[in-house]
């Protein structure tokens, strides 16, 4: 039986998109969709920044961003991009030196708002910096941080002003021949930035980032977030993410990578498939589980672990697992690997195993001898 099935009901229609680099990361087109976060250091602790961009970075991190407030923040950053292992993506604010500071710094992506940064003079300036150093551009568009001109005439934040100033500064770029760019229309509410994003797909063919900006803590966050983005990804829209949270940037990866995997969008380290367990399980489901994620933290290739507690669902589940296990009676389960019935295995030996067995198996799928699980 093959582990991975044809399942035409699942499959996603990416909408189509340009693409871009940042750095050497492409978005947009056929490429993966990328997972971002953003520092929360002051960008002048320039070990302290270092230390959180390698920390996102072997979380899985495609692109972390930081943000340049200050001439300080400028000089730091050209040594934060030359020890950190993915792009750097430099937050301009409101000052266009910054942009061109952070350019000639080695940015490989700036976020602007070409509406705050001054007047046509400058805005020239900024792009004529990104462009003779190899940067690209992120429109960020924020409900909460409109255009006067835009509040004046809708009223309040809403959906039609944040697509019309998005596109407003499409033009602004467009009009100085620079194509290298991503938008955003971010807002705190899901409602509000899932209808920007479904009016911009349809206007714009450039990479889209996705994100429900000021989501929340980490619980919070992560709901709001997997609902936002999580149904404009299943209608194909988007093409990078960063999940907002109040928490460790780490965390903001994890949950990322947890969203495409649930939609078969991304694959990244184990997928754990677990139960949440009743008076039928044979093992305490809750703190194995807990314990697996934590030892299994290394593991970064592509695969998948059933741990249920009973025969009613574990059989059934282990079927399409590369390695499961499911509690029996007297004190022990059985393991499945690659969909079978293997072996079975005491419950105080159990989690050793496990770990075992799925290290085992991502060697063999790292070396070709093994198929992936669906």
């Amino acid at each position: 039986m093959s582990l991975n099935p044809v399942r035409p009901w699942r499959n996603i229609h990416r909408r189509e998109s340009r693409k871009i680099m940042v750095g050497d990361v492409p978005v947009g087109g056929d490429a993966p969709i990328s997972v971002q976060t953003m520092t929360n250091t002051e960008t002048t602790d320039i070990p302290g920044t270092i230390a959180q961009v390698q920390a996102a970075a072997e979380a899985g991190a495609d692109i972390v961003r930081v943000s340049v407030p200050d001439e300080a923040s400028s000089k730091a950053l050209r040594e934060i991009v030359r020890e950190s292992p993915v792009p750097i993506v430099a937050d301009i604010h409101f000052h266009y030196r910054r942009g061109i500071e952070a350019a000639e710094a080695g940015a490989a992506c700036l976020r602007i708002n070409p509406g705050n940064i001054g007047d046509e003079k400058r805005v020239k300036e900024v792009i004529s910096a990104a462009r003779d150093h190899g940067c690209s551009m992120r429109i960020g568009v924020n409900a909460g941080s409109l255009e006067k001109h835009l509040l004046d005439k809708y009223g309040e934040p809403c959906p039609d002003a944040m697509v019309e100033s998005g596109l407003d500064h499409i033009k602004v770029l467009q009009n100085n021949d620079f194509h290298e760019f991503k938008i955003s229309c971010k807002a705190s509410d899901v409602f509000m930035a899932a209808a920007a994003y479904m009016q911009l797909a349809e206007q714009t063919d450039a990479p889209i980032h996705l994100g429900i900006t000021e989501a929340g803590g980490l619980t919070s966050g992560t709901i709001k977030s997997a609902i936002g983005l999580g149904q404009l990804l299943w209608m194909g829209i988007g093409d990078t993410l960063r999940v907002s949270l109040s928490a460790d940037p780490v965390e903001e990866i994890k949950v990322g990578y947890e969203i495409l995997k649930s939609l078969g969008l991304r694959h990244r380290g184990v997928n754990i498939i677990s139960c949440p367990s009743c008076a039928r399980q044979g093992f305490d489901v809750i703190k194995t589980v807990e314990t697996l994620e934590e030892r299994l933290e290394h593991i970064k290739t592509p695969m998948s672990l059933s741990i249920i507690g009973c025969v009613v669902n574990g059989p059934g589940e282990a079927l399409m697992t590369d390695v499961g296990f499911t509690g029996g009676g007297n004190g022990a389960g059985m393991v499945y690997l690659a969909g079978k019935q293997s072996h079975k295995m005491t419950n105080d030996q159990m989690i050793d195993h496990i770990v075992e067995e799925v290290e085992k198996k991502a060697a063999e799928i790292e070396a070709g001898d093994a198929p992936v699980s669906g």
